[in-house]
């Protein structure tokens, strides 16, 4: 505060005085204003508090379910996630959310189940006979492209 204060000597004289304004104008850098907020860092502790996430999975898939409803019953869907009180993409998110928790536990129960090794090894031979007749079929192709491009340009 006390810098601001400060007025120029008594002895400028006053042709200097609107080129040092001009000057200062340019000069003029923003500063910091730390003082106020070390005073009231020091005064509060800051106390450390764990993230807490808004809403309960049960919570948002009895959200998206109202959602569902609502539009079922004839409302748009803005209107819908209106009401419950978020938005479309949060809509989104906690509907695909929900979908992974839904499949999970079918999936958990596929892999119960044994597969026997000769099942496992008669598919992996199907698959390779496969990539064999595939990869043949794609060199044919390309031997005949190539073929093809050898004649437009002339060359042997």
């Amino acid at each position: 505060m006390a810098e601001e204060d400060v007025q120029a000597p008594a002895d400028v004289t006053a042709t200097n005085e609107p080129e040092q304004t001009a000057l200062a104008r340019q000069k003029k850098i923003p500063r910091p204003k730390k003082a106020v907020a070390e005073k009231a860092s020091a005064s509060a502790p800051v106390v450390a508090r764990p993230k807490t996430r808004g809403l309960t999975d049960q919570e948002k898939q009895d959200r998206v379910s109202q959602i569902e409803k609502d539009v079922a019953g004839g409302a748009t869907l803005k209107d819908a996630v209106k009401t419950v009180g978020i938005s479309d993409q949060t809509y989104y998110q906690w509907k695909k959310a929900a979908a992974k928790l839904a499949v999970a536990p079918v999936a958990s129960k596929a892999s119960d189940k044994s597969v026997s090794a000769d099942d496992e090894i008669a598919e992996f031979i199907a698959l390779e006979e496969e990539n064999r007749r595939l990869r043949k079929l794609v060199a044919e192709k390309l031997r005949a492209e190539n073929a093809d491009l050898r004649k437009r340009l002339r060359i042997e």
